[in-house]
């Protein structure tokens, strides 16, 4: 009896290490660390809101993060071969992606956004566009998304991020359309400008899991959870963006 009983201790005592063995297993993470202020490159580090989440979320987990930095195209391709285990770098939910990943809950809420300067009373809201000067950044979807939804704004065309902040900056532009991260980041720094609160369009970022991993999506979205209620997300988000933020 007294070996049996030895026997099974030695049992449980195994599988309970197998089992801390496996949580102390990394997750692989894909990441495009080109996107300030979501995930970037500074001395030689990556930093950004997504990174500063990400570590919240694997001391939640209790497993640590092994990131390997690749092109944007090539995140998701790696998770479903069986390379990285999620994507981490600030990607949008559709539906067109979920066919092949699952995700997590929404972390974030991007979208294009309005900023104007503070001060400014004749803009408040998004239909106070029309027959205003608008700068936009060649090359983006907010271009097409004024043509179509406010057609009477007059659109003032720029090739870089700068240029189009410095057209508010200088009074060549009323307002700027951009993306929301971009846009919380400029006013935070700057202080001269705003964000208004209605946003234009609504695009949430999620993580994207294996399908093969459904475990770890549910992980991922209780320890998501807990940063929330315990304010650790709240903190992160106003340390990037600014109380305006929340």
């Amino acid at each position: 009896m007294k070996l049996k009983n030895i026997i099974m201790a030695g049992a449980l005592a195994l599988g309970a290490y197998a089992n801390l063995a496996c949580a102390a297993e990394p997750v692989r993470v894909a990441i495009d660390p080109t996107f300030p202020p979501m995930e970037y490159i500074q001395d030689g580090k990556r930093t950004g809101f997504d990174i500063d989440m990400a570590a919240a979320l694997s001391e939640k987990l209790g497993r640590p993060l092994a990131y390997t930095d690749m092109d944007f195209k090539g995140m998701i391709p790696s998770v479903i071969s069986g390379r990285q285990d999620i994507v981490l770098s600030a990607i949008y939910i559709t539906d067109e992606r979920k066919k092949v990943v699952d995700f997590t809950d929404p972390y974030f809420t991007a979208g294009l956004v309005v900023m104007v300067k503070k001060g400014n009373t004749s803009l408040t809201k998004p239909d106070d566009l029309s027959g205003k000067r608008v700068a936009v950044q060649v090359g983006t979807k907010s271009i097409a998304w004024m043509k179509e939804h406010y057609p009477a704004a007059k659109l003032v065309e720029v090739e870089k991020n700068e240029e189009m902040f410095n057209s508010l900056e200088a009074d060549r532009a009323d307002a700027v359309v951009t993306g929301k991260p971009a846009a919380l980041l400029y006013a935070k720094n700057r202080g001269t400008a705003k964000v208004l609160p209605e946003p234009l369009t609504r695009e949430d970022y999620g993580i994207a899991v294996s399908k093969k991993l459904p475990q770890l999506r549910e992980d991922i979205n209780r320890a998501l959870r807990d940063i929330k209620a315990d304010g650790t997300y709240d903190k992160i988000l106003v340390r990037w963006f600014g109380a305006d933020a929340k």
